[in-house]
């Protein structure tokens, strides 16, 4: 039976989990981008090998979508160690940490992605952990509760963030080393996407790899996952020019030549249509898409601001000379349009 076949009869949010465990790299040799952290990375861990003992916490902060679960994983391959996985949001309750440390074993590898949203008592709890390998758990109540230290196992913390600012200081002060992780330029994509179709058995040419990784938004997860709704056009429609395909498939799936998707655009044209431009707030912009404010300003927000398409000024946001000329407007002549 083929992996395809196999695929087939597993549902499809599962199905592009396997797909993207199966295009993660396992070693830091094989991981494509991010050079200085991956060389940093390389001497944090040759140097604990060779003094035996357990790395230094890891803290990976940057935008979704640019390695930092699949660094995690490859420190544990590295270290030849069992990898523990939650999140912030998972960890409600101190005594959600206490289980999850009381069970680790020696050496293994705690990864906790979006480390920022855990909650405060847990976090002051991860402190002493970190530190001294040791938690205090609380039982009783009131003048009645006592304090009774447990010991637990070295371990190495790699904690995951969007959102750098929202973490206390003590907690990222304990972090051994921290890295922040760069969007990828489109050579690096183009090799990732090169990689990604040798997996998956794609015979695309460069110049169809290079037009999906200049519409990905310097994104890895991105590129692979329009690598595959590439793929999915062209197992239906076929066709021979494999770039007229990429491009058709692309078109079709809303994804422009700059890389903008459906959303993108639409909070383009509310800023324009609706708010002439700007300055408009975060939160009446995201109400205008009918969108979460956070997912304005975390995922859609950045894109655009790196891509000159959008500016943020004390008044609120404001479209740029780029952002109508995108959208084939005429930009109005004023003097609080940004350039």
């Amino acid at each position: 039976m083929s992996d395809e076949t196999v695929l087939s009869s597993i549902p499809a949010d599962d199905a592009e989990r396997q797909f993207e465990s199966a295009l993660r790299p396992t070693s830091l040799h094989e991981f494509v981008g991010q050079k200085r952290v991956v060389a940093q990375l390389d001497v944090l861990l040759r140097a604990a090998a060779q003094s035996g003992r357990t790395p230094d916490h890891v803290l990976l902060s940057g935008p979704p979508g640019l390695g930092k679960t699949t660094l995690a994983m490859i420190v544990a391959h590295e270290t030849g160690q069992a990898i523990r996985v939650s999140s912030g949001p998972a960890i409600s309750h101190a005594g959600d940490l206490a289980a999850l440390l009381s069970a680790l074993v020696p050496g293994e590898i705690l990864f906790i992605d979006e480390i920022h949203r855990m909650a405060k008592p847990a976090e002051e709890m991860l402190y002493l952990a970190m530190e001294d390998f040791r938690i205090d758990i609380m039982v009783g109540k009131g003048v009645g509760a006592t304090s009774i230290a447990l010991d637990v196992p070295p371990f190495t913390l790699v904690g995951a963030t969007t959102r750098t600012g929202l973490l206390a200081n003590p907690l990222r002060d304990r972090f051994g080393f921290t890295a922040h992780l760069e969007f990828y330029d489109v050579d690096e994509l183009e090799r990732v996407l090169g990689r990604s179709a040798r997996l998956l058995s794609l015979d695309l040419p460069p110049l169809a790899l290079a037009e999906i990784a200049r519409r990905s938004r310097g994104t890895p997860r991105i590129a692979n996952r329009l690598l595959r709704r590439v793929r999915d056009y062209a197992d239906v429609h076929g066709g021979t020019d494999a770039l007229s395909s990429a491009q058709a498939a692309l078109d079709l799936f809303d994804v422009d030549a700059r890389g903008l998707d459906r959303l993108d655009r639409a909070v383009l044209e509310a800023l324009l249509d609706r708010f002439e431009g700007g300055p408009v707030g975060l939160s009446s912009l995201a109400v205008s898409v009918g969108e979460e404010t956070e997912t304005v300003e975390s995922v859609v927000e950045p894109f655009l601001i790196r891509e000159g398409l959008m500016a943020r000024t004390q008044r609120g946001r404001v479209a740029t000379r780029a952002t109508w000329e995108h959208l084939g407007r005429t930009p109005p002549e004023r003097g609080t349009l940004f350039d």
